[in-house]
C-alpha cells in the first residue's frame, strides 16, 4: 500500500473511533449533522411583499402599470425595493444595477 492509502485508512479509522459504532444512529448525532448542514447552506434573502412595495414605489408614476411590472421583476430578482417614490437607489445596489437589453436602467 502507498503512503496516501495508509493515511486515508488512518483518517477513516480515527473518524470511526470518534463517531463510535452505535452513535451514528442516535438522535443527537442526526441533529448535529442537520445543524452542520444548515450552517453551510447559503442564506436565503429575506422575502418581501413585492406587490405592496412596488405599489408604494410607483404610486406617483404617470404610467403606474408599466412601473409596477418593471418594479416587480426587479423586486423578484433582488428582494429589495428602494424607499420612496423616486431615487434612493443606493439603498438597493442590485435593484439599481439591473439594465434592459438597450442598456437603460430597468428598475423605476
Amino acid at each position: 500500500m502507498g503512503s496516501s492509502t495508509v493515511d486515508k485508512l488512518q483518517a477513516f479509522t480515527e473518524a470511526l473511533s470518534i463517531l463510535g459504532s452505535d452513535s451514528a444512529y442516535s438522535p443527537t448525532r442526526r441533529d448535529e449533522a442537520r445543524n452542520v448542514g444548515i450552517l453551510f447552506k447559503k442564506s436565503q434573502p429575506r422575502k418581501i411583499n413585492c406587490s405592496y412595495a412596488c405599489s408604494r414605489r410607483c404610486r406617483e408614476s404617470s404610467r403606474k402599470n408599466v412601473c409596477k411590472r418593471a418594479c416587480k421583476s426587479c423586486c423578484a430578482r433582488c428582494h429589495c425595493v428602494p424607499p420612496g417614490t423616486y431615487g434612493n437607489k443606493g439603498a438597493c445596489p442590485c435593484y439599481a444595477s439591473l439594465r434592459t437589453h438597450g442598456n437603460k436602467l430597468k428598475c423605476p
